[in-house]
């Protein structure tokens, strides 16, 4: 038999494990493009829906055809009968990401992909349904209401905001998701998108490959860490406080979430820009604790440990200042992400070849099965 060379780097961190055009991440230590795209240039000049048409489709859309496509997308926010009684038959005790898992399997069986020649559709599907699946369970579950998941909202992020709350949001509300979503969108090989690509390898259904992914993303160690950054963040009265209960996490070498980052070097490109608009939502809440006290925190961790914040660590006070429950931040992170894992899914298809890496193997050497007798 030959010998495989074994794979260096835990958690295949270094490895190349496929060809993407979609992004590139952490080049020279920093940066993130889409598509040949960088993320500031995206954030400062498009619309979420722009940054999902150009994931998904290749390029970006002229004005008529964003205008097409978010008329398309507005069409596709219903729930089916179906799937509405089967999220109102989820607990209300239940993991919000397994909701999201649920609520894409369902729909599966629903609207099955029977065959390829319909992928962008399912995906814009996917797309538009998300924040639809997560409200309409929160508001059954949490507030004892049947919402109507047809806003007329344009755009994705304010339509979250309006079933979740009740009411058109503000305009700030509505820019800081649409930032938000945007930067959550795309990030190459992570291992949520890993596992999409690894699931249509199989030439297995588009629903299939991104319950997969969310699966994937339901773990704390890739999704969620802005949920564990709220909590934190939540139980510091202050600057002072917040750096003493740090120093003592260190001390004791207790995971803090939100720092770090297993590409970037130096810094984290999406952090800069979600902590500008965390800024700006304390400010217009008159919040002078919360947005201090995550100051604080990166600047111990930086002194301490040189490590810097990532994307998650700013999303957790921002989110929290619009009035998003904590529990629902990793689903925010599905709702844009579907761009990404859905594209992944369709590169994949386009030139396949099924994902089946080798082992190390590390077990026992050769030995003969003794006889049951014979076994003490």
């Amino acid at each position: 038999m030959g010998s495989t060379k074994p794979l260096t780097g835990a958690g295949l961190r270094g490895q190349v494990a496929g060809k993407t055009a979609l992004s590139t991440v952490g080049v020279s230590g920093s940066g993130l493009t889409y598509r040949g795209y960088d993320i500031k240039d995206l954030v400062e000049h498009c619309e979420f829906e722009e940054v999902a048409y150009l994931i998904l489709k290749g390029k970006l859309p002229t004005r008529d055809e964003l205008l097409a496509y978010k008329s398309k997308l507005k069409s596709l926010r219903r729930l089916p009968g179906e799937l509405k009684s089967a999220l109102e038959n989820i607990p209300a005790n239940a993991h919000p990401m397994d909701v999201m898992r649920t609520g894409c399997s369902m729909l599966g069986n629903l609207e099955t992909e029977l065959d390829f020649s319909d992928q962008e559709d399912a995906a814009d599907r996917l797309l538009a349904i998300f924040p639809s699946i997560i409200c309409y369970w929160y508001r059954y579950n949490h507030d004892g209401v049947r919402i109507d998941e047809n806003t007329d909202d344009g755009s994705i992020g304010a339509h979250f905001l309006h079933m979740l709350h009740d009411e058109t949001p503000k305009a700030l509300h509505e820019t800081v998701m649409n930032v938000s979503l945007i930067l959550y969108a795309e990030h190459e090989f992570n291992a949520s998108t890993f596992t999409a690509r690894v699931c249509a390898s199989t030439l297995s259904d588009m629903h299939s490959c991104i319950t997969g992914a969310i699966g994937s993303l339901r773990g704390p160690l890739h999704g969620g860490a802005n949920e564990a950054a709220m909590d934190m963040i939540a139980k510091f009265n202050g600057p002072d406080h917040a750096e003493r209960e740090m120093l003592g996490m260190l001390e004791r070498k207790e995971k803090i979430m939100g720092f770090g980052h297993a590409i970037y070097s130096e810094s984290d490109p999406r952090n800069e820009i979600i902590k500008g608009w965390s800024e700006k939502l304390a400010d217009d809440v008159g919040d002078s604790a919360l947005y201090p006290v995550s100051v604080r925190c990166e600047e111990v961790m930086w002194r301490e440990k040189r490590l810097f914040c990532n994307a998650d660590f700013f999303h957790a006070s921002a989110y929290h200042f619009m009035g998003i429950p904590t529990k629902l931040f990793t689903p925010i992170f599905v709702m844009s992400r579907v761009t990404g894992w859905a594209a992944h899914v369709m590169e994949q298809r386009a030139d396949n070849r099924i994902i089946r890496p080798s082992a190390e193997y590390v077990g026992e050497a050769p030995r003969r099965v003794q006889p049951i007798s014979e076994r003490s």
